[in-house]
């Protein structure tokens, strides 16, 4: 399958294990401290809109395809889904700090926590987990104290400024500082696909006085928009203290690529949901 890619880089590179097509950023690779993943809709047992690797409980698909999904996902990283912790996002700007104990919540267990969109741990061997259909993911690895974290932004996180929460909380909670965190901001859905409202545009008027210009260019009708989430998650993590030569954007767009992606976008709701994942190695 040809991508659609939107530079003359490749920030990202398609990997392959058995049947399953995933995504990976080589500056995380090359910390050599990590293994993370950016799923795609191939390899694994849905059907339908579903088809192939869906990602979630709650929008229909059979639990047991679900359950097989995630078990090959898990695999890639040497392990059973006992080792991965979800997320319950709900467009927050929330941060729950995983643990040892909080392993197979949202998998093989339910959570036991609510409105969750970012997650950061410092223990070696647990797999973070959020999911999207054209959200933002944003990756993080403080190469210094060996922290991560894993956050969904969408539109609301973003203007939440999800990027600075989560540097602070890794400061907050393992001594992080913005310098020595790699960051990148994964697959999801691209300006001239990303058609806003005046609600959205004052949102960002709001948040970001003086600059909020630079994420939005004038869409096909009156008082509509063409929102630049890279742009604005990009600003967020520079201005939070990462640096440029630590920050990975992404060039694929969901909906442009919505065969090999899952967008809610180019379905108009009917789809699955794409996965990124995180881990710790053991030093």
């Amino acid at each position: 399958m040809q991508l659609i890619r939107k530079k003359s880089y490749e920030p990202m590179k398609v990997r392959q294990y058995q049947q399953i097509k995933y995504l990976t950023f080589p500056l995380l690779e090359e910390a050599g401290m990590v293994r993370h993943l950016f799923s795609t809709r191939e390899g694994g047992v849905s059907q339908g809109i579903y088809a192939s690797m869906n990602l979630s409980y709650t929008r229909g698909d059979e639990k047991e395809a679900v359950d097989e999904n995630f078990r090959r996902i898990a695999e890639i990283f040497e392990t059973t889904p006992d080792r991965i912790v979800c997320s319950k996002q709900t467009h927050t700007t929330n941060v729950r700090l995983v643990t040892e104990e909080d392993c197979g919540k949202g998998v093989v267990r339910p959570a036991d926590y609510e409105d969750v969109d970012g997650m950061i741990t410092n223990e070696p061997g647990i797999i973070l987990c959020t999911v999207y259909a054209d959200c933002v993911p944003l990756y993080f690895v403080d190469v210094k104290n060996r922290g991560i974290g894993l956050a969904h932004s969408g539109w609301r996180g973003t203007v939440g400024r999800m990027g600075e929460v989560m540097l602070k909380e890794m400061r907050d909670a393992f001594g992080t500082m913005p310098e020595d965190v790699l960051a990148a901001v994964g697959p999801s859905i691209c300006r001239e696909c990303y058609e806003v409202g005046e609600e959205v545009a004052q949102a960002f008027r709001e948040s970001f006085p003086g600059e909020w210009e630079q994420f939005f260019t004038a869409g096909k009708e009156k008082g509509k928009y063409q929102l630049d989430l890279w742009e604005a998650n990009k600003r967020i993590l520079l201005h939070g203290g990462v640096l440029p030569e630590h920050l990975a954007v992404t060039d694929l767009c969901t909906c442009c690529n919505s065969q090999f992606l899952f967008s809610h976008r180019a379905s108009q709701g009917k789809r699955g949901n794409l996965g990124a994942f995180l881990e710790l190695r053991k030093s």
